[in-house]
């Protein structure tokens, strides 16, 4: 089982970081997911209704995020955090995409409660999972794109594993090698916040409405906690 860890030179510089970590196994991806669909439909409806809107770069969540990438040299509005990007798009377009129950779990979580989120089928990393701020020696090859290889900047905050990266930006992109499908039934969710004195009670809970969604469809479901006084957890 993977080890995550957040190394010291990132609890350092983040030092009120906060990050759930919601695994499930035995997840059956294939049947339907209505509590899901129904997630989904709401926040759609509620937009429609003009009584909410996803959190925008001027929410305290979603600025902190910003302030973040500044500082390991990441421009966030031409690199934006997830869960930045995801609220632009459900703005624009009035609608969530459809990937898959697992994937569409984690984007419901994340717009309503403003926090980034994003998973690893963890059949597929290798060794355990580090937090750490990239060497630029790294590969990274994107969600969608397995032709394509990166290397992040030196300094860049990335996860990444013994082979190599697997979300940049922190949290803007996931890699392709670990990306969530169908058929994926050993899977880890993460969920992220900067600011848990402030923040720590929203993420606890979106990981417990994730688990909720995830538990009909998995035969087991957990959620640990990683952060700077527990910089380590093997899920």
């Amino acid at each position: 089982m993977p080890a995550f860890r957040i190394a010291p030179a990132v609890a350092a510089a983040f030092p009120d970081t906060l990050i759930a970590l919601v695994t499930a196994t035995g997840v059956r991806g294939h049947e339907p997911w209505p509590h899901t669909s129904a997630a989904l439909a709401e926040l759609e409806q509620q937009l429609a209704a003009g009584s909410w809107r996803p959190a925008d770069e001027t929410d305290p969540r979603i600025e902190a995020w910003h302030t973040a990438y500044r500082s390991f040299g990441t421009n966030p509005r031409r690199v934006r955090p997830s869960v930045d990007a995801l609220g632009r798009r459900l703005a624009k377009k009035g609608s969530l995409p459809r990937i898959n129950p697992a994937v569409d779990s984690y984007n419901a979580v994340s717009v309503r409660h403003g926090l980034p989120a994003g998973a690893f089928d963890l059949d597929q990393v290798t060794g355990d999972v580090d937090i750490r701020h990239a060497d630029g020696a790294e590969s990274f090859t994107p969600l969608g794109e397995p032709g394509t290889v990166e290397n992040p900047r030196p300094g860049e905050i990335v996860y990444a594993d013994t082979t190599g990266v697997l979300t940049r930006h922190w949290n803007h992109r996931d890699a392709h090698r670990t990306r969530i499908t169908e058929d994926s039934v050993h899977v880890a969710f993460v969920l992220e916040t900067l600011h848990a004195t402030r923040d720590g009670d929203v993420l606890k809970a979106a990981a417990g409405e994730l688990q909720g969604l995830l538990a009909p469809h998995a035969e087991q479901t957990a959620v640990h906690h990683l952060g700077p006084a527990q910089p380590q957890v093997t899920v």
